[in-house]
């Protein structure tokens, strides 16, 4: 064998995994702020570049680049998030892809993985990967378009559907990011007549704070919601709440500040939010937040608030948690699994007792002393934990 075409079986043979990047690209490309799913696309990355080629992605054009260029690229991603140069990417992937091409490199018996549901609802995926002997593993997020579809764009949980049938008929093996996840997908499966295949349980890491010396960045007391504006996160609670405390305190009433983009299914929250100003406790929108000035907003409000009605696991809640900010969640499942019973949950629909709960926590009482104490023991859960049961759990998948 040629010594160039022997170095690079070599240099293959040191990566077993075949990771989907095609999300990152995309979403880096637009310029977003990275989301939950991104951050975990992100964590990945981070963990696996090393021993990984690069899968890409659009429609039915898939490619897998050899290590030299899957290095380049993966140092691309982890330096653009809020700053790609695209033109880098242009010329890279320009480059990168016809090499690609006429490789043609031997998968067989590699793991394919993809954390982000990236083109599981094209149907041609799953047979791509069987031809090439791949091993499909997937992380899934949620089942919410399946589960609560009324708080989704309309055909999505016919796409979301195609999405988990194709990945329970062709995975090796699926992560979930929590129990509950893990229990809407077994539901799933058996309404679908489909044998779940091997499943693992890994609760999502979040990044470790920076030890915090910003100065408050408002200059009145107020609490904070965090997450897109969309019909499920529940928004429109909160603003019910706050009218509600608007009565009761008056000008002593707090602001409310919501960190994310207007996204969808809550048109009538957005023409509340399109309301001329109330004279007290304002109400202040904040569509795009750095890292940096995100935890300035998070350490110094008095509670961040998720009302959401459902949610796939919640990382504002566990983001809060890590830096000594009190919680007021909604009474989910997940909340209580992630948790350990710190937050305190309400009843989603109950805006009277959001309205005392924020009453409450306006001041040092009882039960925001009682959340600050148990925030110094909580043991929040990182990616090294993570990454220590996926770590072994893939290993046991490839050795099959």
């Amino acid at each position: 064998m040629p010594e160039a075409r022997l170095h690079r079986h070599q240099n293959l043979a040191s990566r077993p995994i075949v990771l989907d990047v095609s999300r990152l690209i995309w979403r880096l490309w637009r310029g977003r702020l990275p989301t939950g799913i991104d951050r975990v696309c992100l964590a990945y990355l981070d963990h696996f570049a090393s021993q990984s080629c690069a899968f890409l992605q659009w429609r039915d054009r898939r490619i897998v680049l050899g290590p030299r260029d899957s290095d380049r690229l993966f140092a691309l991603l982890m330096d653009g998030v809020g700053k790609l140069d695209k033109r880098r990417l242009v010329l890279l992937l320009a480059r990168a892809i016809p090499r690609a091409a006429l490789a043609a490199p031997v998968l067989a018996g590699r793991i394919y993985l993809n954390v982000g549901h990236t083109g599981l609802h094209v149907d041609s995926l799953p047979e791509w990967l069987q031809q090439r002997g791949l091993r499909p593993v997937y992380l899934i997020h949620d089942l919410i378009p399946i589960t609560h579809p009324k708080f989704c764009r309309p055909g999505e949980k016919d796409k979301h559907a195609v999405r988990m049938r194709n990945a329970l008929r062709s995975a090796s093996g699926i992560i979930v990011n929590s129990a509950d996840t893990g229990r809407a997908l077994t539901v799933f499966a058996e309404q679908e007549a489909i044998a779940a295949p091997p499943q693992l349980v890994a609760h999502l890491g979040i990044e470790p704070a920076a030890p915090s010396r910003s100065a408050d960045p408002h200059a009145r007391p107020y609490f904070l919601s965090i997450g897109t504006i969309e019909g499920r996160k529940n928004h429109m609670l909160l603003l019910d709440a706050w009218d509600r405390l608007r009565d009761e305190l008056g000008p002593d009433t707090p602001d409310l500040v919501l960190v994310g983009q207007r996204g969808w299914m809550a048109e009538a929250t957005f023409a509340r939010l399109d309301e001329p100003a109330s004279e007290h406790g304002r109400v202040i929108e904040l569509g795009s937040c750095d890292d940096h000035a995100l935890d300035a907003w998070i350490a110094h409000a008095r509670a961040v608030l998720m009302p959401s009605k459902v949610e796939g696991y919640g990382l504002p809640v566990l983001e809060a948690m890590l830096r000594g900010t009190p919680v007021i969640a909604a009474d989910l499942a997940i909340y209580h699994e992630i948790a350990a019973g710190v937050p305190l949950l309400l009843n989603p629909d109950d805006a009277a007792a959001w309205a005392a709960a924020a009453r409450s926590y306006l001041q040092d009482g009882a039960d925001r002393d009682r959340q600050k104490a148990a925030l110094e023991k909580f043991p929040t859960p990182d990616w090294a934990n993570h990454m220590a049961l996926v770590d072994p759990w893939l290993a046991g998948l490839r050795n099959l």
